[in-house]
């Protein structure tokens, strides 16, 4: 009797011990949720200042951003197909990429350049020109960059080299044409660039306390942190934000006037 009374006291010590053990990790985890709220809290801030701060420096600065983020996810979207074992027996293959990129950009942005500053590049002896035959050039310049993909072909490499090729095309499609109407926007007036910016600044922010007080339900696989009552929460407060800040706009015409300048 006396061995099982031992026996199951030290059951009970165990059970006691493994419950205080759980109840301090559950106090620890929850102090590095709350630190780690409070940490992207700040960072959040200074963030939209810096975001502030920097369109406040006018329409060229802010093309200027845009552009740079544009280079720096097609650099990483075309890292994604990258199979740098066949790259090296594949000379001037990145070159390529890049020569495709800056194919693009001279004819958007040229485009863009045109129809904006008409008046200055139309009466200057230099950009007349380029301007009057810039589709023509633009056109040569894609041309160049097809004969230097045919003629860089290599037996046994078609399939992968095809595949590049249609993956920088998309790519291109997806992320630079998508880059070069944000710039006309701009060009429109920097509120066309702010209020899809500030949706989704509103998305994200939202999406990450939804999920942080009431998140449960894993949303996908890649982002397992996402939850699927943070993605419902975030959308309905996105709307809100955007059915409130149409609606300051149009009550407020004057500055939205003054922003669209």
């Amino acid at each position: 009797m006396t061995k099982r009374k031992k026996e199951k006291g030290g059951n009970n010590d165990n059970e006691l011990s493994n419950h205080n053990d759980g109840v301090e990790k559950g106090i620890e985890a929850n102090k590095k949720k709350w630190k780690n709220m409070a940490v992207r809290t700040l960072w959040t801030f200074v963030m939209i200042g810096g975001f502030f701060a920097f369109l406040s420096t006018g329409h060229s600065f802010v093309v200027i951003l845009v552009v740079i983020i544009q280079t720096l996810v097609y650099k990483e979207v075309i890292a994604l197909a990258h199979v740098p074992s066949k790259e090296k027996k594949l000379p001037w293959f990145k070159t390529l990429n890049w020569y495709f990129l800056g194919v693009t950009n001279y004819f958007l942005y040229g485009e863009s350049i045109i129809y904006y500053f008409k008046k200055a590049v139309l009466v200057d002896a230099f950009l007349l020109p380029l301007a009057t035959h810039h589709r023509f050039i633009s056109f040569t310049l894609y041309c160049i960059g097809f004969v230097l993909f045919v003629a860089n072909l290599k037996k046994g490499h078609y399939k992968f080299q095809f595949t590049q090729f249609a993956w920088t095309h998309m790519t291109l499609l997806i992320v630079v044409c998508q880059s070069h109407f944000i710039v006309n926007n701009i060009f429109e007036g920097l509120i066309w660039f702010l209020l899809p910016v500030s949706l989704v600044i509103c998305n994200d922010i939202f999406a990450y306390i939804c999920g942080f007080f009431w998140g449960k339900t894993p949303l996908i696989k890649l982002s397992p942190k996402k939850t699927r009552e943070g993605f419902v929460g975030a959308w309905i407060c996105t709307v809100i934000f955007g059915f409130f800040v149409s609606m300051g706009f149009i009550i407020n015409e004057m500055e939205l006037h003054d922003l669209s300048c």
